[in-house]
């Protein structure tokens, strides 16, 4: 996959211009080769929406058909009354969404709860404010390129890509939460088969966009969004990058502190998919914890204090070529030597051995030696899951697997008043 923006030498508007035609055509064309579908859009009119209970994130089994993007049909008879299908909308058109609330704000978008007058999902609306003299945000460019050919039940899904003279507006489909908010919502580390299916989704996402040649860059809970069912979908793609553009180095300046690996920490520009393994390590110990791994305060030279306080300071002997890294100052650190990860994060210990063992492997200091996201996958710590998980298809959730299903959150047992209300947070950022 190459990402057109490095290459074609289009000026940010003509390449923004270029990919939501591409996007609205490809769109269009799927729906004229449905059957039927104004009869479907005006048949919903008349359907009566389905009572959902919730189960810490898990709905029970509803006898409906749900579609790909897990969004709910629009609840509440006022509102339903007020809101009226219209079959003559078309993707591309700012008239076919609705906003029902603001849900978060960032330095370039703002993002919006909205509804689909299409349809009637569920969307959210990630709202790019284009300033005069500036044009479009890079990044935004840059995810709208990679994100309109990704298909995975583990990727958020772009329904559509509106542009106007004063903004371009992502439609994303409506996730409910994000992994940040759960573990807020339920502190002390989650339950040890919760973690089980979030991190085989979140390394399935990784397999996928890796063996397309993409880094997401940006891993951290807060880009992680959790659905009702549990579902956990990678989002927020501005960071990401395609490896099959010509590059001689990256940037250093990606990834939130607490989640960089140490060679980038140290300068490294020539990074690859490991960048993201050592990310996804992270969450794995933060779920396991109720913690970050490794919580840096002030700057870079503290949070590699707190990795080289677990992994040891590294040398020519155990990671060749360190030393040729522009920030390695072994000089800067006291000696340090490699700990066990059940003596430092003490949940390891009650947990069998395949846990720790593939925390250590994703948390390697040469990036080298960190497993891949494939590999990972086939680790014996998801022996236990059910053997139809490793042979689906990419669009296909988990949870369309019988028995598959989100277990309770000890905070949930022990707190009835929470059953009987939604465990859901909104979106607190704007990714």
């Amino acid at each position: 996959m190459c990402v057109c923006v490095c290459v074609t030498g289009l000026t940010r508007r003509e390449t923004c211009r270029s990919i939501c035609k591409l996007f609205i055509q490809q769109r269009h064309g799927h729906k004229r080769h449905g059957s039927n579908s104004d009869k479907q859009v005006h048949n919903r009119q008349d359907r009566k929406p389905q009572p959902h209970w919730f189960h810490t994130l898990q709905v029970r089994r509803l006898r409906v058909q749900r579609g790909r993007s897990n969004s709910d049909p629009m609840g509440g008879k006022s509102f339903q009354q007020e809101f009226q299908w219209k079959t003559g909308l078309q993707f591309g058109n700012a008239t076919s969404y609705l906003n029902l609330e603001k849900l978060g704000e960032g330095t370039y978008a703002t993002v919006y709860k909205g509804i689909s007058r299409i349809n009637g999902h569920l969307v959210a609306l990630k709202v790019i404010h284009m300033k005069t003299e500036e044009g479009i945000p890079f990044t935004a460019i840059r995810e709208a390129s990679l994100l309109k050919g990704l298909k995975h039940a583990n990727i958020v899904l772009l329904h559509d890509i509106i542009h106007t003279r004063e903004s371009l507006t992502f439609v994303f489909e409506y996730v409910q939460t994000d992994l940040a908010q759960y573990m807020i919502q339920h502190p002390g580390g989650l339950h040890s088969y919760n973690i089980r299916l979030f991190m085989f989704q979140l390394l399935r996402g990784l397999s996928y966009i890796h063996s397309r040649r993409i880094l997401h860059r940006d891993l951290k809970p807060q880009n992680l969004l959790i659905s009702y069912l549990g579902e956990l979908k990678l989002a927020d793609f501005g960071l990401a990058r395609s490896k099959s553009i010509p590059c001689q180095t990256y940037s250093a300046e990606v990834v939130t502190l607490w989640y960089r690996p140490p060679d980038v920490l140290m300068g490294s520009t020539d990074y690859s998919t490991a960048l993201d393994i050592w990310g996804a390590g992270c969450i794995f110990i933060e779920m396991l914890q109720g913690s970050p791994a490794f919580p840096g305060v002030a700057d870079v030279f503290e949070q590699l204090l707190k990795i080289w306080a677990v992994l040891g300071v590294p040398t020519e002997e155990s990671w060749p070529g360190v030393s040729d890294l522009p920030n390695y100052k072994p000089e800067w650190f006291l000696p340090c030597k490699p700990q066990q990860f059940r003596d430092v994060w003490k949940r390891l210990a009650q947990l069998p051995y395949k846990t720790e063992d593939l925390a250590q492997q994703m948390l390697m200091m040469n990036p080298k030696d960190r497993i891949s996201a494939q590999d990972a996958l086939l680790h014996p710590y998801f022996n236990t899951l059910p053997p139809p998980l490793m042979h689906l298809r990419d669009t296909v959730s988990i949870f369309k697997v019988p028995g598959v299903r989100l277990e309770t959150e000890a905070r949930d047992i022990f707190s009835p008043s929470r059953r009987m209300k939604s465990p859901l947070a909104p979106l607190a950022k704007c990714w």
